[in-house]
C-alpha cells in the first residue's frame, strides 16, 4: 500500500491525518549467525517495507490496528504490558515498553501498521516493524535517538520482550541501509561501511514458502551452543568474550576439548566471520564469481555444520547453480525455511526467476515467491531524518 492510499485507509478508519513511518526489510549477502557473536555481517535493506500511520489521541490510550492481521489491541499507553501477549502486536509494544524505560514513555496513540516484508521468510519483518514503530513512537514523544540507538532499542525490544535472542544486524541495517549497497558490519563496535554492490548485478530473493520460528527453540540453542565453545574455549584463551576473539586454527587445535555438536558450531562462525570480510573486497573489486564462491561455503557451512539448512533451501540451492547469470546462492535468516539470496546479473534476472520457480516447483510441488530487488535506502535515510554516511 502506498503512503497516501494508507493515509486514506487511516483516516476513514480512525478519523485523523496521520503521520506515515517505513522501514525496509532486508537480506543478508553473507555472514550468518555470526551477529550475535560479536561478528561481522554483510545485509542489504531490500524494496519491501513496513509503514506504520501513527496519530496522536487524547484519551492516554494506545490503539493498535494492522492491515494483515484481524486483531486490534488497546492499552493504557501509562501501563503497559510487561509481558508479552503473543500476538503481533507485541513488536510494536515491545518498542513502546522498551522507549518508556529509555526515557520516553508512551503516549496516547493510534497507530495502524502495514507489513509488506513477507512473514517468517526470513526477510526480517520483525525489525521492519520495529523500526518504523520507534520512529513513529519516537514522534509523538517529541523525541530524538540518533538511528544506531534506534536499532539497538529495537534488538532490546526483541531479546527482551518477544523473546527471540537475535542479534544486531536486523535493525541496523533497516535504519542505515543505502541504496545500491551493502552494509559491512563490525557486530560489537557498530562501526560499518557501505559497500557497493556491482550496478550489473540484482538480489534475487527466493521464498521456500517453509516458515520458520525463531523466538523459540532452534535458533536460541544455537546461541546457547556458541555460549558454551566461548566458556570452554576462555580456559585456554581467557581474554575471549565471543567466538568473534578467536580463529579457527584455534578452534581446531582444541577440537578434543569440544564435544562434537559445539566444535562444529564454534567452527562455523569463526570461519564464516572470515568469509564475510573476503566477501567485502570481492566486491570492492567486483569480483562477482569469487564473491559467489565465498556465498556456497556459506550454504554448505550452515547446512552440514550449523545445521539450520532444510530440504527446501538446499533445493533451491542446488536448482540456481547452473542457471545463466547466476554468480552465487545460498540460504539467508536465520534458517529452517524462509529464503535463498542469489546475486544474478541485471540481464538475467527475469529469466532466472522464473526458470528456478519451474525447478523448484518441480521438486517439491510448492510454488516459491520470488522477488527481484536491488538494495534500497534504509528507515533513516527515506525518513529524512539523519543523513546516511558514504
Amino acid at each position: 500500500m502506498e503512503s497516501a492510499e494508507l493515509a486514506r485507509h487511516f483516516e476513514k478508519l480512525l478519523g485523523a491525518t496521520p503521520r506515515i513511518f517505513s522501514a525496509p526489510g532486508r537480506v543478508n549477502l553473507i555472514g550468518e549467525h555470526t551477529d550475535y557473536n560479536d561478528g561481522f555481517v554483510m545485509p542489504s535493506a531490500i524494496g519491501s517495507h513496513t509503514q506504520v500511520a501513527i496519530a496522536p489521541r487524547a484519551d492516554g490510550r494506545l490503539v493498535l490496528h494492522s492491515r494483515n492481521f484481524p486483531e486490534t489491541f488497546e492499552f493504557d499507553a501509562g501501563n503497559l504490558p510487561r509481558q508479552r501477549t503473543g500476538a503481533w502486536c507485541d513488536y510494536v509494544l515491545g518498542v513502546a515498553t522498551v522507549l518508556a524505560q529509555t526515557g520516553f514513555p508512551a503516549a496516547g496513540a493510534s497507530i495502524l501498521v502495514d507489513g509488506r516484508v513477507p512473514i517468517g521468510a526470513g526477510l526480517s519483518s520483525s525489525a521492519a516493524i520495529e523500526v518504523a514503530s520507534a520512529l513513529a513512537l519516537l514522534s509523538i514523544a517529541g523525541g530524538h535517538l540518533e538511528l544506531p540507538e534506534v536499532a539497538k532499542l529495537c534488538q532490546k525490544a526483541e531479546n527482551t520482550f518477544v523473546g527471540a535472542h537475535v542479534g544486531i544486524m536486523d535493525q541496523f541495517v533497516s535504519c542505515l541501509g543505502k541504496a545500491g549497497h551493502a552494509l559491512l558490519l563490525d557486530c560489537r563496535s557498530l562501526r560499518y561501511q557501505h559497500i557497493p554492490i556491482p550496478p550489473q548485478v540484482r538480489m534475487v530473493i527466493c521464498n521456500t514458502m517453509v516458515k520458520h520460528e525463531l523466538k523459540e527453540g532452534e535458533y536460541n540453542l544455537r546461541r546457547q551452543q556458541c555460549e558454551e565453545g566461548v566458556k570452554v574455549l576462555s580456559q585456554w584463551h581467557p581474554g575471549i568474550k565471543a567466538l568473534r576473539d578467536v580463529s579457527a586454527e584455534e578452534v581446531e587445535r582444541r577440537q578434543g576439548q569440544l564435544s562434537p555438536l559445539v566444535y562444529n558450531r564454534c567452527l562455523h562462525v569463526v570461519r564464516e566471520n572470515q568469509r564475510v570480510l573476503d566477501g567485502a573486497e570481492c566486491l570492492k573489486k567486483g569480483d562477482l564469481p569469487k564473491f559467489g564462491e565465498l556465498m556456497a561455503q556459506s550454504h554448505r557451512s550452515l547446512r552440514d555444520l550449523y545445521q539450520v539448512s532444510c530440504p527446501e533451501l538446499d533445493i533451491m540451492v542446488e536448482a540456481a547453480a547452473s542457471l545463466p547469470g547466476c554468480y552465487g546462492a545460498r540460504m539467508t535468516g536465520g534458517g529452517f525455511g524462509g529464503c535463498t539470496i542469489n546475486l544474478v546479473h541485471t540481464d538475467d534476472a527475469p529469466a532466472f526467476a522464473a526458470r528456478i520457480s519451474e525447478r523448484y516447483q518441480q521438486k517439491t510441488a510448492i510454488k516459491p515467491d520470488v522477488y527481484i530487488s536491488a538494495a534500497v535506502d534504509g528507515a533513516g535515510a527515506s525518513a529524512g531524518l539523519l543523513p546516511v554516511p558514504a
